[in-house]
């Protein structure tokens, strides 16, 4: 849902469906376990190089992350705009461990001179390309391609003639699957949807869809291709947004009426084990953008996930589910955050129950459509996110990021306040402050540089309680400061605050009385 807020964090059913497209994820690598549920990824970004525009897809092979999109050049990590530049048009391949740019560089031009698309092959030997161009270098062709990754040159076989934008690519052992804007490929009608050969010979397949298709995804075991997109209706018949498609007819095999409201289109689609998981973007307030698990044995629906903000892309990874958007408003998801205006675009969640995590790496809206985040991809235990945006965790970073494994970011420094003193003790006071792959921070309080207590307490951006200490300590002038650890990462030490503690008053001294005298019994009167 597109709400265009700045940003205010404090500083610091039923359906199957296969491996993402195009905006999506794609990975190189098999997923591995994670029995705890712990993020896999720091929230730290990497040294990263930047593009000049928007980055629509990302495919990983062999080692190798490709970058597709809307730019002219590429620049260096810490760059500014227009520094450093390295021309490449609207395509780069990066090293996915060291994140080095790679000689790999096709321009792709004409058009509306983009790539929207990015594919591997199984065995990583062909890069499968589609967007809205008509060259690539010199070589005239029509918004679809390969790329014979081992030389990262043009496939003289797959050159299909498609005569509108590709904004989906799947690949099975034998066929190539586009999806996009397109109703003719090689002059033979095909409505948005279509399979080819891999050598690009065009496949008897056969679905007529009525709007654009963005996300594509095959379960050929469970003889199945997901569509996604903005269409209401497949083959004559109401489908919103989510079909699933016999892969060698074309048929329809099923439909999830009631999974998506109009208005709400889906953008990305994702397997993992014996579950899918699409992501959707709501155009207009209210309408559904957030995510879906479905069962692919029997295509019931399994959890919805009803943050708003525009899901642009996911991938499950280690028994969880990354995704990419600006969500807000997650009140109803277990471990979520209410509306407060801001955006958190980068999010972990769950695979099993939905619940969000304590990980918070972020961007900006950025340019373009102003929705952050738009493509993710794994590989060599890298995470890499693209899109339209500008900034990372505050810092500039144009059009690329990406996490490893290491924490390396210390939590914000808290500021300390005194709010109390009397003889023999003082009162301190802090705002929690937070961190962003860490719930649970331990702060340690400072007497005269002596650390004399340590308080650990939860937080996050949206929840920062306040914490007190009552130190017992003699009279006389002190100097506290306070410093906050992740357990690994520590602050630098807050402000110092000096207190002078008065000394306790002595009890105060009374003259003896003296007893009345008697009068003597018998005595004068």
């Amino acid at each position: 849902m597109h709400l265009r807020k700045r940003r205010t964090k404090p500083v610091a059913r039923v359906a199957a469906t296969a491996l993402v497209c195009c905006t999506t994820v794609l990975l190189d690598a098999p997923f591995a376990a994670a029995a705890d549920g712990t993020p896999a990824f720091s929230a730290d970004p990497l040294s990263t190089w930047q593009t000049d525009g928007i980055v629509w897809s990302l495919a990983a092979a062999n080692g190798v992350v490709y970058v597709g999109g809307s730019f002219d050049t590429v620049r260096p990590p810490g760059a500014a705009p227009g520094q450093r530049q390295v021309a490449r048009r609207n395509f780069a391949a990066f090293d996915a461990k060291t994140g080095k740019l790679l000689p790999c560089a096709p321009t792709f031009t004409g058009h509306h001179h983009t790539v929207r698309a990015l594919k591997a092959s199984a065995d990583g030997r062909v890069l499968y390309v589609g967007g809205s161009f008509e060259h690539v270098g010199s070589t005239r062709v029509a918004n679809a391609v390969a790329l014979d990754t081992a030389g990262c040159t043009l496939s003289k076989d797959f050159r299909p003639s498609v005569s509108a934008t590709v904004r989906a690519i799947e690949t099975t052992g034998d066929t190539v699957y586009l999806g996009g804007d397109f109703s003719r490929i090689g002059g033979q009608l095909r409505t948005r949807v279509a399979a080819l050969t891999t050598k690009g010979a065009l496949l008897p397949f056969q679905a007529d869809v009525d709007q654009p298709v963005r996300a594509l995804s095959a379960a050929t075991s469970y003889g199945r291709l997901f569509v996604g997109g903005d269409f209401e209706s497949v083959n004559g018949k109401a489908a919103r947004s989510l079909v699933t498609l016999n892969p060698g007819s074309g048929k329809t095999v099923l439909a999830y009426p009631g999974w998506f409201p109009p208005q709400s289109s889906v953008k990305t689609i994702a397997r993992y084990k014996d579950r899918f998981y699409v992501g959707a973007e709501g155009h207009g307030t209210g309408i559904f953008d957030g995510r879906i698990a479905g069962r692919l044995t029997n295509g019931s629906m399994v959890w919805k996930d009803t943050c708003f903000g525009a899901t642009q892309a996911i991938v499950p990874y280690k028994n969880l589910l990354y995704s990419a958007s600006h969500a807000h408003n997650c009140n109803e998801t277990p471990g979520g955050f209410p509306e407060r205006g801001d955006r958190q675009h980068l999010l972990v969640q769950s695979l099993e129950d939905r619940r969000i995590l304590h990980w918070f790496p972020d961007t900006n809206d950025g340019i373009g459509e102003h929705v952050g985040p738009r493509a993710l991809a794994i590989s060599k235990d890298v995470l890499w996110a693209g899109g339209e945006f500008t900034r990372v965790n505050d810092v500039p970073q144009q059009g690329l990021t990406r996490f490893g494994s290491r924490d390396t970011g210390a939590p914000e420094v808290p500021v300390l306040a005194v709010s109390g003193t009397e003889p023999g003790s003082v009162t301190l006071t802090w705002r929690a402050t937070w961190d962003r792959d860490d719930a649970s921070l331990t702060y340690r309080v400072y007497r005269d540089g002596k650390a004399v207590a340590t308080k650990t307490q939860e937080s996050t951006y949206w929840k920062l309680p306040q914490m007190t200490h009552t130190d017992s300590v003699a009279a006389g002038s002190h100097r506290y400061t306070l410093e906050v650890t992740d357990g690994t990462n520590t602050s630098a030490k807050s402000n110092t605050v000096t207190v002078t503690v008065p000394a306790k008053s002595a009890p105060a001294k009374t003259a003896p009385t003296k007893a009345a005298k008697k009068p003597v019994e018998g005595g004068p009167k």
